[in-house]
C-alpha cells in the first residue's frame, strides 16, 4: 500500500540508518569467518543460505533485505550461494533452502528454514535485536506519542513517512486506521483496511483496529444508556436489552461496564443469539489490545464462566 508523502512533513525515519551496501553483502567460504563470526561480535549478523534455482529464496530474500535495511544498521545480512560454497553448506549442515541463521557474539543463536511470512521475519529480527531500537521503531514511538498528545496531523504525517520506507509496516498502518477512527472518518479507516493483504489483516495490532471499526459501526446508534439500564432492571433476563446496554456503554467509552454487561449475559445464557455476547466480547478484547489490563481481567473471568 504505497502512500504519496510530502517531503516537507515529518522527518525521514531512516535519516540515521545505514545504506544497504553497509548492511547487506554476499560472502563465501573464505570470508565467512570475517564477515559472520568476527563481525557478529560487534553487530548481529543474519546469514541467508540460498541458490539461484530456489524459488522460495526469491520470495524470502527481498523481504529479508528490506527489513534488515529498515533496522538502520542494528543488524547485518550476509548472503551465501550454496552452489558456489558447497563445503560451507556441508559444514553448516544445510539440508534445504532457504536456510537462515542468526549469529551474535560469534555464536549461532536462532534460525529457520523455508520461506516464512513477513510478520515472522519481523519477529525474528525483533528477537535478535532485543531492546535495541531501529530508526523506524523510534519513529513509530514518536508518532504514537504525537497521536496521544492530540497532534493528529503530525502523527499522520510521520506514519505516512514510515510507510514510505516500509509500506507494509503493521504498526504504522494501525496508527493511520486508529487516527481515522478518532476523527470519525470511518470511510478512510475502511479504505485503508480494504487495501491490506490477508496476512496483514491477521496481524494483532491491525486486527484490533479492524475490530474498532466494526464496533464503531455497530454502536453508531445504540440508544440511550439510562433507558436501556431501566429495561434491564425491569427484566434481568431481557438479553437483547442487556446486549444493547453493553454496546451503548462501549459507544460512550465506558469499556469496563460494557464488558461486565457482556460477561453477565454470558453467565445467564451463553448460547443466546448464537453466542453474540462472547463474539462481541472478543471483538472488544481485540480493540483494546492484549496488554490492556481490562482485557487480561475479563479474559480470566470469561474462562471461569465458560469452563465452570
Amino acid at each position: 500500500m504505497a502512500l504519496i508523502l510530502d517531503p516537507n512533513q515529518a522527518g525521514d525515519p531512516q535519516q540515521a540508518g545505514a545504506a544497504p551496501g553497509d548492511v547487506i553483502k554476499d560472502s563465501d567460504t573464505a570470508n565467512f569467518m570475517a564477515d559472520v563470526i568476527e563481525a557478529s561480535k560487534q553487530t548481529p549478523v543474519i546469514v541467508d543460505f540460498w541458490a539461484p534455482w530456489c524459488e522460495p529464496c526469491k520470495q524470502l530474500g527481498p523481504a529479508l533485505e528490506k527489513l534488515v535495511v529498515n533496522a538502520g544498521g542494528l543488524v547485518k545480512l550476509v548472503k551465501i550461494n550454496i552452489d558456489e560454497n558447497q563445503d560451507l553448506a556441508g559444514q553448516m549442515r544445510i539440508q534445504s533452502i532457504p536456510a537462515v541463521y542468526a549469529f551474535k557474539n560469534s555464536q549461532p543463536v536462532d534460525g529457520f528454514m523455508g520461506a516464512v511470512p513477513e510478520s515472522q521475519l519481523r519477529a525474528f529480527i525483533d528477537k535478535l535485536l532485543g531492546e535495541a531500537q531501529s530508526p523506524i521503531d523510534a519513529a513509530l514511538d514518536q508518532a504514537q506519542q504525537l497521536a496521544e498528545a492530540g497532534e493528529a496531523d503530525q502523527a499522520q504525517a510521520l506514519y505516512e513517512q514510515i510507510l514510505g520506507q516500509d509500506q507494509d509496516n503493521p504498526k504504522a498502518l494501525t496508527g493511520l486506521i486508529r487516527l481515522a477512527i478518532s476523527r470519525g472518518d470511518m470511510d478512510r479507516a475502511k479504505f485503508i483496511i480494504e487495501q491490506l493483504s490477508t496476512e496483514l489483516k491477521r496481524d494483532t495490532d491491525i486486527a484490533g483496529a479492524i475490530s474498532m471499526v466494526e464496533l464503531a459501526e455497530q454502536t453508531s446508534d445504540t440508544g440511550d444508556v439510562q433507558s436501556l439500564r431501566d429495561k434491564v432492571s425491569a427484566d434481568e433476563n431481557d438479553h437483547q436489552a442487556r446486549f444493547d446496554l453493553a454496546m451503548a456503554l462501549y459507544a460512550h467509552g465506558d469499556n469496563e461496564n460494557a464488558v461486565e454487561q457482556l460477561l453477565e449475559l454470558i453467565r445467564r445464557n451463553r448460547q443466546w443469539n448464537e453466542e453474540a455476547a462472547r463474539i462481541q466480547l472478543l471483538k472488544i478484547f481485540e480493540a483494546l489490545g492484549p496488554t490492556d489490563p481490562l482485557t487480561d481481567s475479563a479474559r480470566r473471568q470469561l474462562s471461569s464462566i465458560l469452563f465452570s
